[in-house]
C-alpha cells in the first residue's frame, strides 16, 4: 500500500452536529487534511450531501462511515444509492451476506467491513456470546472481507500486525480509536474508546489510513495538532516510497 498519497493516510473524523460545524472544521484544518471521516451524526443532519459535494469539490476524499447492517437486499439498494454520490471508501459491518451484498453495487467505492469496533473490549464480546477472543474475531472477519470482495477493514491498531501478516496488500487495513501517547492529560481522552494505540504503533503494526477525531477536534489548536500527525506520518512514510 505504499502508492497511499501520504497527506491522505490520516482521515479526519467529522463527529460533529451540523454540516456547518464541519464546513467550519475543514476550514480550520485547511491543506493540513485532505480526508475526511462523514458518520451517522452528519448523515442524519441536514445537508449532509451537500457537505460531501463541497468537501469533493475542494479536492477533499470523503469516508461514509455508516456501518450498514440490515438484511442483504436493503444493503445492496442502499450501496447502490450511495454509489457516485462522493464519496471514497464506505463501512459496513463484518456479516457475510451484508459484506457480499455491499460488494456487488460497490462500484468503484471501496468497501471497509468493520470487524470489532474499537469500543468493545473481551468483555463486550463476553456479554454478547462470542465464542472467540476479540483478536480471533477480528481475523475471522477479515477473512470472510477478502472472501466477499470487499476492499479493507476497520480495526484496531493492536490486530493490524496479524491482518498485514494474514492478507498482506489485499486488504487496506483502517485504525480509528487513535490516542496520544499517553500522560495525565490525555487519559481524559480515552473516553469510549477501549482498544486504543498512538499514531506511530498504528502505522509500525501495519495500518495503511488512521482515523482521528477528538483528539484533533478538541485540542486547543485543531489545525497544529493534524499538521503534528502529518508530521509523524513523514517520517514513518519517506515522501520516495508514500506516493506523495
Amino acid at each position: 500500500m505504499s502508492q497511499i498519497p501520504r497527506a491522505e493516510r490520516l482521515i479526519v473524523a467529522l463527529d460533529v452536529p451540523t454540516a456547518a460545524e464541519a464546513r467550519a472544521l475543514a476550514d480550520t484544518l485547511g491543506d493540513a487534511a485532505g480526508f475526511y471521516k462523514v458518520g451517522l451524526e452528519l448523515f442524519s443532519a441536514p445537508g449532509c450531501f451537500e457537505l460531501i459535494a463541497w468537501l469533493a469539490g475542494r479536492g477533499n476524499k470523503v469516508f461514509a462511515d455508516l456501518k450498514l447492517y440490515d438484511i442483504p437486499e436493503t444493503v445492496r439498494r442502499a450501496v447502490a444509492n450511495l454509489r457516485g454520490r462522493g464519496a471514497s471508501f464506505l463501512t459496513v459491518h463484518g456479516y457475510r451476506s451484508v459484506m457480499q451484498a455491499a460488494a456487488r453495487e460497490k462500484g468503484d467505492l471501496k468497501i471497509l467491513a468493520v470487524t470489532v469496533l474499537t469500543s468493545f473490549d473481551q468483555s463486550d464480546l463476553d456479554e454478547m456470546g462470542a465464542a472467540m477472543s476479540a483478536e480471533d474475531l477480528v481475523l475471522a472477519r477479515a477473512r470472510g472481507a477478502v472472501e466477499t470482495g470487499c476492499d479493507g477493514v476497520i480495526a484496531s491498531g493492536l490486530e493490524a500486525a496479524r491482518l498485514k501478516a494474514a492478507f498482506k496488500d489485499r486488504l487496506l487495513v483502517v485504525t480509528p480509536g487513535i490516542r496520544p501517547v499517553e500522560g495525565k492529560e490525555q487519559a481524559k481522552m480515552r473516553d469510549d474508546q477501549k482498544r486504543t494505540v498512538d499514531v506511530a504503533h498504528a502505522f509500525a503494526a501495519g495500518a495503511d489510513y488512521i482515523v482521528v477525531g477528538r483528539p484533533i477536534r478538541e485540542a486547543a489548536d485543531p489545525r497544529a495538532a493534524a499538521v503534528a500527525i502529518q508530521e509523524t506520518i513523514a517520517r514513518i512514510f519517506p515522501a520516495t516510497a508514500a506516493g506523495a
